[in-house]
């Protein structure tokens, strides 16, 4: 029998260049752990856990009997895109229009679409850190020069206005912001946001603001955007949508608001790539922003009262530290007390305790220190993962 020759693979360079999202291995991790029989409380992703509203799925159903299987524009709906449009003139207190909205499956092409079309080779990109791993990611595979901002515990992980303006310089083509945070909770206020455009000033330098978790603000929070500060809207890539807000996280759709000759390039990374957004789900789309907004509200309420119960838990943990998160829907505890580093203890933690959180290394090097966990799991969950912290904290430290 003929032997069968074994070609190596010659991947490109810049793969090796390419990180990942530590979340889905974790989560494979602790799903091999129940598969033996384990107890896992996962508080490792990030991901509601509430069902998508009841009228966002009747109407994906509904698109699907009436023939919404087909493909559509590259850009989105036009009847979607008009709904963000107005959506987002509503919620910013800017105009836009439909030509300025370019709707993409999920919301990291928005920002793949984004360091594509403006990062070259050596181009700085200004990004926080600890921070959403994607973003030091794709600045790396492209070839750009990641510059982090170290969102430090002392100012609540808010960025250092003054520690921004040393880091721009001419080779600054890219700042990006994110408002609520992942993975610290912390926000950026009016006078934060007011204080980056001033630094930024008439630079030529782009900005992508990532207020996918815009809708999720607590203890009365009011969410507000850089591209409502006069002059930055031409220079702002908007990132939003559906996963966080309405629990849609597998319907895999988000969006991006930016001027329109941009928007006419991303749309031509997506017929490229994606070549659309799946129509069904636009459909529902339109309904999820103009129909009942009851459960956005139930949902953050929710997510507020876990967040209550389990920070004032952790606290009382030996080790263990945590600030109250503003928004989004996870904690992020110091743990620089128990003698351990942050991967080392998520392992422990995962394999000895049965609970799945993240490093906040996986966050970015910053991140040391921290342990992220994700309070999308029920009141009675968490107070059992409390209790597990706890007894493993007797044991171990």
């Amino acid at each position: 029998m003929e032997k069968a020759v074994q070609y190596e693979l010659q991947l490109a360079r810049r793969m090796a260049r390419l990180g990942t999202e530590t979340a889905f291995e974790v989560l494979n991790k602790a799903r091999a752990l129940e598969r033996q029989g384990r107890s896992i409380i996962h508080l490792e992703i990030g991901e509601p856990d509430f069902d998508t509203p009841s009228n966002v799925i009747e109407a994906a159903v509904d698109a699907l009997h009436k023939g919404w299987t087909h493909y559509g524009p590259s850009a989105g709906l036009p009847e979607l895109r008009q709904t963000l449009a107005e959506y987002v003139s509503r919620t910013r207190g800017v105009k836009v229009a439909s030509d300025e909205v370019v709707v993409v499956p999920g919301g990291k092409p928005i920002i793949f679409f984004t360091m594509l079309a403006l990062i070259d080779e050596g181009d700085e990109v200004i990004y926080p850190n600890p921070g959403f791993p994607i973003y030091e990611s794709m600045i790396n595979y492209l070839g750009g020069r990641a510059v982090p901002i170290k969102l430090r515990e002392e100012r609540d992980f808010a960025l250092d206005v003054d520690e921004l303006a040393s880091l721009i310089n001419d080779r600054t083509k890219l700042v990006i912001i994110n408002s609520p945070q992942n993975p610290t909770g912390g926000i950026l206020e009016r006078r934060d946001i007011e204080q980056i455009a001033k630094v930024i000033g008439d630079r030529n330098v782009m900005i992508l603001s990532d207020e996918i978790y815009s809708r999720l603000l607590f203890d009365g929070a009011q969410h507000f955007s850089i591209m409502t500060v006069p002059g930055m809207q031409e220079r702002t890539i908007l990132l939003d949508g559906f996963s966080k807000t309405y629990a849609m996280t597998g319907w895999r759709m988000g969006y991006g608001v930016m001027r329109p000759d941009l928007a006419a390039q991303m749309t031509r990374l997506m017929t490229n790539s994606s070549s659309c957004t799946a129509s069904f789900t636009q459909v529902a789309g339109i309904e999820a922003i103009r129909g009942d907004q009851s459960s956005v509200g139930h949902m953050r309420d929710e997510f507020q009262r876990r967040r209550d119960v389990f920070v004032a838990g952790l606290n009382k943990i030996k080790g263990f530290s945590c600030r109250m998160p503003k928004g989004a829907f996870y904690v992020f505890p110091n743990i620089t007390r128990t003698g351990w580093k942050s991967k080392p203890l998520e392992e422990a933690l995962l394999e000895q305790a049965g609970v799945a959180a993240l490093s906040g290394t996986a966050f970015g090097a910053f991140g040391e220190g921290y342990l992220r966990f994700s309070v999308a799991n029920s009141l009675e969950n968490l107070q059992d993962a409390l209790n597990r912290l706890d007894q493993w904290t007797k044991k171990n430290l």
